[in-house]
C-alpha cells in the first residue's frame, strides 16, 4: 500500500508532464487515479517513460499497463507493477511499495540508461 498520501499527491501532480531532459531525450508521465483492483492495489494508473524525442520504443519504462509474467516455479504467476529495462525488454516484475520509491527507482534507471548511452546528465 502507499504509505503517504503526500506521496501518492506528488506522483498523480506529474500527471501529462514532459519535458526534455537531454538534446533529443524526453520523460514523460502519466498518473491517474483509478479504482482499486488486484491488478492496482494501489489505485493509480501510471507510467513513467525515458524515451527519445524522434519517437520509438522507450529505452526506460515504470508502468502498471499490463500483466508480466513472474519468473519461477510452480503456478505461472503475472504481475502489473513492472519494468522495462531496455527498450527490447518484455518488462520484469516490479515490487511497488510507495510513489516516492518508484519514483526513486525510475530516475536510478534514467541515470544507468543515459550513462550506458554516454548522454551527460545532472541526475
Amino acid at each position: 500500500m502507499l504509505s503517504n498520501d503526500g506521496e501518492l499527491e506528488l506522483l498523480l501532480s506529474l500527471d501529462g508532464a514532459e519535458y526534455e531532459m537531454a538534446p533529443g531525450v524526453i520523460v514523460e508521465f502519466a498518473v491517474r487515479r483509478t479504482m482499486i483492483s488486484p491488478h492496482r492495489p494501489h489505485g493509480i494508473s501510471y507510467a513513467l517513460v525515458l524515451r527519445p524525442k524522434s519517437g520509438g520504443a522507450p529505452w526506460v519504462r515504470f508502468d502498471n499497463s499490463h500483466a508480466v509474467a513472474q519468473r519461477g516455479r510452480g503456478r505461472r504467476r503475472v504481475a502489473y507493477d513492472h519494468w522495462h529495462r531496455t527498450a527490447d525488454d518484455d518488462g520484469r516484475p516490479y515490487a511497488f511499495s510507495t510513489a516516492l520509491q518508484l519514483l526513486d527507482d525510475f530516475w536510478r534507471e534514467v541515470k544507468r540508461t543515459l550513462d550506458e548511452k554516454d548522454i551527460p546528465n545532472d541526475l
